[in-house]
Parts: C-alpha cells; sequence; structure tokens
C-alpha cells in the first residue's frame, strides 16, 4: 500500500512537470506544483511558460522600471497622449495635467504594453464618469520578456511608478486621497509594490486578477496594506490569476474561476476582469457582491451575506471581505 502511495505520487509529480501537447490547454496545471503553462501573447495567442526557466538577470538590470513610459490621458486629449517624464518638469507644464483632478494610473500586464485595448477602454470609462487626469503606464521593454523575468522585475518597476508618482505630485500638485491605481494581471502587483513605496497613500488600488504563477507566496505580491482601500477581482484562479484573497475586499464573479461565461479558455478568463471593470465604472451598481463565510462558498458561489458593490471609480470606496456574484457573458455584462 505504501508502495502504491509512492508510485502515484511520482506519476502526479511527472504528470505536473510533462510539456502539454494542446495549445492553451491549462487542464494539467496545477497552482505551485506545475512546471510549464500556457499564457497569452500580446495578441492572446497561447505562449508556453516554463516556470522554472532562469531570470535573465542581464535583462532585468537593462529593462527595469527606469524604462517606464508614462502617457497622460485627459478630457482635452482623451486618445491621444502626453508624455510625461520623471524629473522633467516641462513635460508636465506643457501638458493638460492639473493637481486639483483626481489622478486614475492603468497597468497592463505581461506581454502587453501602453496600447493594449484593455487601456482604452478602461481609460475612456474613467474619462466618460469623470473628469480626471489617467496616466497609462507602459512598462512593455521588461514585460516584453520572458515571464519568469518578467515576474522579477515588478517590485523594480513598482518601484519606479512609485517615484514617479510622489514626484508628479510633489511637483505639479494632487492629493493622495485621489489617486487611484488599477492594474491587470503582473500589473496588479505592480501598482502593490507602487502603493508600498509611497507608503501605502494611494486612496484606493484595483487588482484586475492579479497574476497566479510565482506569486502564490511572493512577498511582493499585491497586498491589502498598499493603499487606504485595496481591492482584487478574480476571474482565473488557480490557473493564470491568484485565486487567495490578497485585498481589503476580494470579489469573485461567477466563482472567480475559468471558464467565465462566454469563454472557453483560461485567457479569456484571465482577461475577462479588465473587461468588468470598465464596465463596472460605466455603470457604478451594476455588479454587486454578497459577502462570503468563506474561500470555498466563493469559489461555489454559496454566498448570502451583505452586499458591497464591484469595481467602480468612486475614490472613497470602503469595505472587506469576500464577495460572490453573477455576471453575464457579454457586454455590459
Amino acid at each position: 500500500m505504501k508502495f502504491l502511495l509512492v508510485l502515484c505520487a511520482f506519476v502526479a509529480i511527472g504528470a505536473s512537470h510533462a510539456i502539454p501537447a494542446i495549445p492553451g490547454d491549462n487542464s494539467h496545471y496545477v497552482e505551485g506544483e506545475s512546471r510549464y503553462i500556457w499564457m497569452p501573447d500580446g495578441e492572446g495567442k497561447p505562449v508556453l511558460v516554463d516556470l522554472h526557466e532562469p531570470v535573465d538577470e542581464a535583462l532585468l538590470n537593462s529593462r527595469n522600471g527606469a524604462n517606464n513610459q508614462y502617457w497622460l490621458f485627459t478630457r482635452r486629449n482623451p486618445t491621444s497622449a502626453q508624455i510625461i517624464r520623471i524629473n522633467q518638469p516641462n513635460t508636465i507644464w506643457g501638458s493638460n495635467y492639473l493637481g486639483s483632478r483626481p489622478l486614475k494610473v492603468i497597468v497592463h500586464g505581461w506581454r502587453n504594453n501602453g496600447n493594449t485595448p484593455m487601456n482604452s477602454a478602461i481609460t475612456s470609462a474613467f474619462l466618460a464618469v469623470q473628469d480626471c487626469n489617467v496616466i497609462v503606464v507602459d512598462w512593455r521593454a521588461l514585460a516584453s520578456q520572458h515571464y519568469n523575468t518578467a515576474a522579477a522585475g515588478v517590485p523594480n518597476v513598482g518601484e519606479h511608478l512609485g517615484n514617479f508618482l510622489t514626484w508628479l505630485i510633489n511637483t505639479a500638485g494632487g492629493n493622495w486621497n485621489q489617486v487611484h491605481l488599477v492594474g491587470f494581471s503582473l500589473g496588479a502587483h505592480v501598482v502593490g509594490n507602487a502603493g508600498r513605496r509611497t507608503g501605502n497613500r494611494p486612496a484606493r488600488i484595483t487588482g484586475l486578477d492579479p497574476a497566479g504563477p510565482l506569486w502564490g507566496n511572493n512577498g511582493n505580491r499585491l497586498a491589502r496594506s498598499n493603499g487606504q482601500y485595496v481591492e482584487a477581482i478574480h476571474t482565473d484562479g488557480h490557473l493564470l490569476g491568484i485565486f487567495t484573497p490578497v485585498g481589503d475586499a476580494d470579489f469573485y464573479p461567477n466563482g472567480g474561476k475559468n471558464p467565465q461565461p462566454g469563454c472557453l479558455a483560461s485567457e479569456c478568463s484571465h482577461g475577462r476582469s479588465t473587461d468588468l471593470f470598465a464596465s463596472s465604472v460605466r455603470h457604478p451598481n451594476r455588479f454587486v457582491g454578497r459577502r462570503c463565510n468563506t474561500i470555498w462558498d466563493a469559489e461555489l458561489g454559496n454566498c448570502n451575506g451583505n452586499n458591497l458593490v464591484m469595481g467602480n471609480a468612486v475614490i472613497n470606496k470602503r469595505g472587506s471581505g469576500l464577495y460572490g456574484l453573477r455576471t453575464g457573458r457579454a457586454w455590459p455584462f
């Protein structure tokens, strides 16, 4: 009997380290154990990632957060970015930035960049409901590298973002109580590190399906202490996204995992978090979560506690706990 158990264990370990044959099929994946996982590239095509591949230290040093670009959008330039450069105040004075407006910051994920559709969807949603400054962070220099290298560079990218925001507010005005950081996948951990760098001063941080692989026990992941209020929306838990609660309030639409309604693959479910958030900004009370007693209840959707709205752009939003809800399969969900 003992031999059989040991044999089964070796078979399981071997299976978790086998190279999956079908592109995009993550049915083999076991969080925290599997070596390989399919992830979407910038065009949504599956890329096989080896989570044991060594970090490229040379690239990590040359393509760090110092390469971040900061693209400003306002109602005066809703689709044409104005580039603001740290320690170059003239780039602020020549822009449409106003310190009296609320500040929204959006950070993309792996193999994405400032032109990735999620950025324009969330930017246009913010500008539709509020006269604000929106800064899209383009960190493609590192995000375009192998996943392990990009993930290893997340803390540095976040620290540079935190330094930039501190410089921006000190130079051109602003109020930390009006700052809302939004990050998707690896970008969720970037904004967590940015908040930590600023002394946890941002009024609100929203993590959109924070990246899961390599982040389960990572001390640099998004945490509730990174801002005054931290919220996470989980849509592909146990696969591309982390399932563990990380914020003051954690939302698990449709169980928080793949497949989300209307999705056939993990990459669709992962990206659904950005769609749900953009919709929630335009329709502030559309997604109402019910509090769950346990994480298992959240996964099963057995939640009947108090209500808390998921997402939206309310800067002074507060709440705590785990929340479940159901959404539709197509916009506005």
